[in-house]
């Protein structure tokens, strides 16, 4: 597996040996012993799996607080998307700045997101899905977010969305944005 920082403390992105032959493809989504190798000590307790028919299903930013947060480990299995995440830990050196990357059926890339950061995607291919492992069970009373064009985060989500209007979720249409968010999140070294 290739690993590759990001310049995000704790976050990862990841290229499994993929093994293809004119049969197809075989890899290992998760390896445990591996990911321990590597120093990723999440215990995943869920898997989730999402679908989105259109180009421009822009979900995120979405995280959960204290203390039922989650670290991920996302992956497309069908489509594509730009994903994105924001930093939401107090004192790290990255504190509400975003990191994006395009994850793909085609090109097997995963990320790992740390507890304390807020994630998001849109899709830019139709018929696209998402998987993802999560360290924490879905808690809706600790569930949070913060809004997907923040100008204070300043995502440009212009490319991906090919000039297209996000569709996104009534719940996404009313998320605060950083400034009126007092984040829970402590960045530990």
């Amino acid at each position: 597996m290739q690993v590759h920082k990001t310049g995000f403390p704790g976050l990862l992105v990841l290229v499994p040996n993929v093994f293809q032959d004119e049969r197809g493809f075989f890899l290992e989504s998760y390896n445990r012993d591996s990911f321990l190798k590597l120093g990723i000590q999440c215990e995943f307790v869920q898997d989730n799996h999402a679908y989105s028919k259109d180009i421009g299903v822009l979900r995120g930013f979405h995280f959960q607080t204290p203390p039922a947060e989650q670290a991920k480990l996302v992956w497309v299995t069908r489509g594509a998307v730009l994903d994105v995440v924001v930093d939401l830990r107090k004192g790290s050196p990255t504190y509400g700045k975003c990191h994006h990357v395009i994850l793909s059926a085609a090109n097997f890339k995963r990320m790992i997101v740390p507890r304390g950061f807020g994630h998001g995607y849109v899709t830019i291919m139709p018929d696209t899905e998402f998987q993802y492992k999560v360290d924490g069970p879905y808690s809706p009373e600790h569930e949070g977010g913060i809004a997907w064009d923040d100008p204070d985060i300043a995502m440009d989500w212009s490319s991906a969305l090919q000039g297209r209007s996000p569709i996104l979720s009534e719940k996404d249409r009313r998320l605060p944005k950083l400034a009126d968010f007092d984040s829970p999140f402590i960045y530990e070294v």
